[in-house]
């Protein structure tokens, strides 16, 4: 039952999720470490989302998950998994995604969050700065492709799942060119996760990349963006993770971005799924409670309108 929040009337066939990302983050481990995963449960479910995704307290086990999901009255939309599909064929991929690919589906996900982690730079290539983003050369998308939609089509077949491609930071796809050449060289198994705020600071213009790619569009992130602090971090050439401690991200209704585009193309097109609030940030500078209060109610009075 959601508290203090502003009343949310979802259209039908779309659900609003939330990330466990503002409780605790996945890479900075210091951001949320002693947060049990059942605060982040309760506080989601009392905040009035519908669902979330998983993260790095997660148990991994569907028979522990799937009673606790249930405790909060939540759905699993989907999960966050590192590929390497740049360095590896596809047969591989299916091999090393299998058990987490197991445990989406038993708790009831129709979606997979796919990160590229092929080629990335260094050991540590968040910690790299963002100049030193990776890029397939314009002789290696066809290969690529090829093997992606193969493992997309293994990753229906076996598990059920849709596979929703992160264009992400500091990963092979980030920018608008490299998005559209993701498109070109995929088939329909290889659906494209949009994320507002990567979108955005990878260089995107939103409009004309749903215009151009809503029909392969099957999960969205809603994410803001700080725009004075992103302006600092592309200017001194600052690493992901140095900008996720400065505060680049947050959510929805407290940066700049106008969100209303992307809730028309969710509520009028073909979309049906999730819509997932997600931001990287300090729990203790941006309280998560507080902060998943103000992205539903900026999201409610959005739908409202």
């Amino acid at each position: 039952m959601a508290t203090n929040t502003a009343e949310l009337l979802m259209p039908q066939g779309l659900r609003l999720g939330i990330n466990p990302l503002g409780w605790t983050n996945d890479v900075i481990e210091e951001f949320g470490d002693q947060t049990p995963v059942e605060t982040f449960l309760r506080e989601a479910a009392e905040c009035g989302y519908q669902g979330v995704e998983m993260g790095r307290k997660f148990p991994r086990e569907a028979a522990v998950l799937k009673p606790l999901l249930a405790e909060y009255d939540l759905a699993l939309a989907s999960g966050w998994y590192s590929g390497f599909v740049a360095e590896r064929d596809a047969e591989a991929e299916l091999d090393a995604v299998a058990d987490h690919a197991e445990l989406l589906a038993a708790c009831g996900a129709q979606v997979m969050v796919y990160g590229e982690c092929g080629r990335m730079p260094g050991s540590a290539p968040l910690d790299a700065p963002l100049s030193r983003t990776p890029a397939l050369g314009e002789a290696d998308w066809p290969a690529y492709g090829e093997r992606l939609t193969r493992f997309a089509e293994g990753l229906r077949q076996r598990h059920g799942l849709e596979l929703a491609y992160h264009a992400h930071l500091m990963m092979l796809v980030e920018n608008e060119r490299e998005i559209d050449a993701l498109m070109a060289h995929t088939g329909e198994a290889v659906g494209l996760l949009f994320d507002s705020g990567h979108i955005v600071a990878g260089g995107g213009k939103p409009a004309a990349l749903l215009q151009r790619h809503g029909s392969r569009i099957n999960h969205l992130h809603l994410k803001d963006i700080r725009h004075d602090v992103m302006t600092e971090v592309r200017r001194d050439d600052r690493s992901f993770n140095r900008g996720v401690r400065d505060g680049m991200f947050t959510v929805p209704g407290d940066g700049y971005l106008d969100f209303a585009p992307l809730l028309d193309f969710a509520t009028s097109t073909d979309y049906r799924g999730w819509l997932v609030v997600e931001a990287e940030q300090d729990p203790t500078l941006a309280p998560p409670r507080e902060m998943a209060t103000r992205a539903h109610d900026h999201l409610a009075t959005l739908l409202s309108r």
